[in-house]
């Protein structure tokens, strides 16, 4: 890659990875079900405008919108709200890349190699370090809500591998119109009118930059920029850099939150991290033995990449 490439990747994980200290701000100006709804509001328009017509199916665009926009998004937001911190937030979402595989061979028939087997028990292992941590020292429910989140984002990510979608903004910004009536139709529901119409009444300048962050920042221009770096390099290129997320967001967190990062969160993270690592190495080719036809290799799990909440 590039140097100025390299610099692009890094900071869109940059922007991902403190995303989550904004989110973890945003929850006291928005009841988190609204919260997520004016986030894909604002993600959609005006954007939707611009980038021109659907390139998939909408059964995709309404698919992914719902596992991605509503249940992902959704049970996040509502787990930092119960109080899961931002920082391990980041790092727990990395779970997803495991989702993605076992959902993938589940529904797809997607054999994983063995050394991806070997770094989704390893990355399994973190969250297991990370839930003991979490059960002693924070509410575990929210916890649950957070792993729940990665699983959906799982299903979310084999979605769009079907779908398959030849220019990411524009599957992105489609994909933002779907959950919004949904998430405004559950916050009534459960989060109440008088606490929507107060959360927007009481807006303020904070809150605006808040919603321009997580939606313009992170959706378009992130999402835009991954897609202009994944359309020039190979994906087992870029992916990796997503690993970074979950550094700049416990460092960020650390940094803005006072969120303290003890032994088992960062024992938490290296298996977490090293886990997820392994699990996105490309597949190894063995060269054949013989000249003839080459041999033939079953399809591989490639996780999708890491943390873009």
């Amino acid at each position: 890659m590039r140097p100025t490439h390299i610099l692009l990747a890094v900071l869109v994980t940059a922007v991902w990875g403190v995303n989550f200290v904004v989110i973890e701000v945003g929850l006291d100006h928005f009841p988190p079900l609204l919260f997520s709804a004016l986030r894909f509001l604002v993600a959609a328009l005006p954007a939707v405008f611009f980038v021109g017509r659907p390139k998939v199916a909408w059964k995709w665009l309404v698919g992914v919108g719902l596992t991605l926009g509503v249940a992902k998004f959704g049970l996040l937001f509502i787990g930092m709200d119960a109080g899961m911190p931002a920082g391990l937030s980041s790092l727990v979402l990395q779970i997803q890349a495991v989702f993605t595989a076992l959902i993938a061979f589940a529904v797809l028939g997607e054999r994983p190699a063995r050394i991806r087997v070997v770094g989704m028990a390893v990355a399994l292992a973190g969250i297991a370090v990370a839930a003991v941590h979490e059960g002693a020292s924070g509410p575990l429910t929210a916890f649950g809500l957070t792993v729940a989140a990665a699983a959906c984002w799982g299903v979310s990510n084999v979605l769009t591998r079907k779908a398959a979608p030849p220019d990411a903004l524009n599957f992105m910004v489609w994909v933002s119109t779907v959950p919004i009536l949904p998430l405004v139709g559950l916050s009534l529901l459960f989060e109440g009118p008088s606490r929507d119409l107060d959360a927007l009444r009481s807006l303020d300048w904070q809150g605006v930059g808040i919603i321009v962050y997580v939606a313009w920042v992170t959706t378009v221009f992130g999402f835009g920029v991954w897609g202009y770096l994944l359309r020039r390099h190979p994906a087992s290129t870029v992916a990796p850099f997503s690993l970074l997320v979950p550094v700049f967001g416990m460092s960020s967190a650390a940094l803005f939150l006072d969120e303290s990062v003890g032994a088992l969160q960062w024992c938490a993270a290296a298996l977490l991290v090293g886990g997820v690592a392994l699990a996105s190495l490309p597949p190894r080719r063995r060269t054949p033995a013989a000249p003839p036809a080459p041999a033939s290799y079953a399809d591989e799990v490639i996780p999708e990449p890491a943390s873009r909440a």
